[in-house]
Order: C-alpha cells, then structure tokens, then sequence
C-alpha cells in the first residue's frame, strides 16, 4: 500500500514537472509572436521608447493600411499564393504517381529505383552546377523556377508509399476479379482511403512552397516575381530600399505615427496567417497520416 502511494507521489510530481516545462516551452515560442503583433499596432514613440511587449501601446492601425495598401507586397502576397496552390497540386500528384508503383514489392527493379530517390535525398550537385541547370533550361527569372526544382519530395514519397503499402493488398485484388483498370483502382479505391496521407503530404508541400525564399533568392532578380518570402526577407534587411525599389509612394496619413519596425512587425504577421488559418483544419488528418505513414519501412 505504501509502494502505492509512493508511485502515486512520484507521478504527481512528474505530471507537474511536465506541465509547467510544456506551460514555459507555450509561452516561451509563442511570445515572439505576440510581441510582433503588439508592435504592429502600436505607435512609433511607443517603439522608440521600448515600451511594447506583448500589448499594444498607442493603438493604431495605420500601419496596416500601408502594408495591404503596398503593391509589391499584394504582388509578393499573389506570387506565393500561386506558387502555393500550383506547387501543391502537383507535387501531390508526382508523390502518388512515384510512391504508388514503388509500393509494390512485384515491381521489376524496385530496390535500386528506391537506393536512386535516396541517395538523391542526401547528396545534390551543389549550387553552381543546379543554377547553371536552371540557365540552360531557361528558367532564371521565371514562375516555374520556383515550383519545378522541388517537385519531387524523396521524404514526402517515402512516407506515401509506407502508407500504401499499409493498405490490404485483398483490396486490389478484388477490384481486379471485378474487371477494375489500375488507374481506377488507384483514383477510386486506395486514393479514397488515403485522405490522412494525402492530407499530410499535401500540408508539408504548402508550407514548404509558403515559407520558401532560397530558390527564389538564387533565381529571381525581377521585384514583379519575388514571394513574400523573399519580400519579408529584404524587408527586414531594408524597408526602405525595398519600398524605393518597389516605385511605392506611401500614404502619409496612414503611415503617421507609424515606423519602420513596426512595418516588418505588420508584413510578417500579415504573412504568417494564411498558414495559421489552413493548418487547424488539417491538423487531424497530419497526426493521423505521419503515425500511419512510419508503421511499415
């Protein structure tokens, strides 16, 4: 009875241990956040003076208006919602039609197919020789550089085809007794009962495209093709000269009261919610298809 009420001591302490590291980790990652939003609604002579933490101080919004109201930053907004979407879509696709023959053991060539995709997961010819690729093929200073050189996701692939090959193989068989086509097997049976998988994949994709400046950094000198990634990283570096170099003459009145700081605070907030907006609906479907993605290797 006593060992009991010894181990029922103990873990009240490790619950409460464990509680207050997680309650301090919360609070620790999600206080950067709260102080940009605090700074993007608050006054010059507040941020000047150090007075914001977490709460706004001299509420105002005039910031916003300017960073909406700036059209290289609704051009860099377009650009990634375009690369985003597109960038997805696609990569989705390419996962399938790759991860989906990989998963059948019958496959001819199967496990050196596998050892090519990994091996080019670890090692890359390296930037000069890729950007001398990306010249050739014409695709410096192009929309589809930005999409095309991370179509294909060797980890994103992997996880699909564990999850494919977690499928029972008594279905496939069925369909075919029943006359079914491998396509239609593919888009009517195992892609229906992939939703978990697929949704996963599908966020790594977005965010990836979302949060992407390297390739476009390397590739792109025209301010008209930049994300707004890339917008927000030459912003933090500059507000001025990105400003200048977009042509944008700012609305005084809205700008009043307003600062440099506080409009990289307000673009990377503005920045930050589209992906903060989509992920709780997927969020299910992500915990649910990476556990059931790493069962099988």
């Amino acid at each position: 009875m006593k060992k009991r009420k010894n181990q029922s001591i103990s873990q009240r302490v490790f619950n409460v241990f464990n509680y207050t590291f997680f309650i301090l980790m919360g609070i620790t990652t999600i206080f950067p956040f709260l102080n940009l939003i605090a700074k993007s609604f608050s006054s010059e002579k507040a941020l000047i003076s150090g007075k914001v933490t977490i709460f706004p101080v001299e509420f105002q919004t005039g910031t916003y208006k300017f960073v909406l109201g700036n059209p290289q930053f609704l051009n860099a907004f377009k650009i990634s919602i375009l690369v985003t979407l597109i960038g997805t879509v696609l990569g989705v696709l390419m996962t399938i039609t790759i991860a989906y023959p990989l998963s059948k053991p019958h496959l001819k060539g199967r496990r050196w197919i596998l050892l090519y995709y990994v091996f080019a997961m670890i090692f890359n010819g390296g930037l000069i020789p890729t950007y001398l690729v990306m010249q050739k093929l014409n695709l410096v200073n192009n929309f589809w550089v930005l999409i095309l050189p991370v179509l294909v996701n060797v980890y994103n692939m992997l996880i699909m085809k564990n999850y494919f090959e977690s499928l029972p193989d008594s279905l496939e068989e069925s369909a075919r007794i029943d006359g079914a086509s491998t396509f239609e097997i593919l888009f009517k049976i195992i892609l229906p009962l992939s939703k978990p998988v697929l949704a996963t994949i599908g966020l790594f994709f977005a965010v990836a495209h979302w949060n992407s400046y390297y390739n476009a950094m390397i590739y792109i000198t025209k301010v008209d093709l930049k994300p707004l990634q890339l917008y927000l990283k030459e912003l933090v570096s500059s507000t001025k000269d990105v400003l200048d170099q977009a042509g944008y003459e700012p609305d005084i009145n809205g700008m009043f009261n307003s600062s440099p700081e506080a409009v990289q605070a307000a673009s990377i907030v503005a920045a930050t919610v589209p992906i903060i907006v989509v992920y709780p609906f997927l969020q299910k479907y992500f915990v649910k298809g990476v556990l059931i993605g790493s069962v099988k290797g």
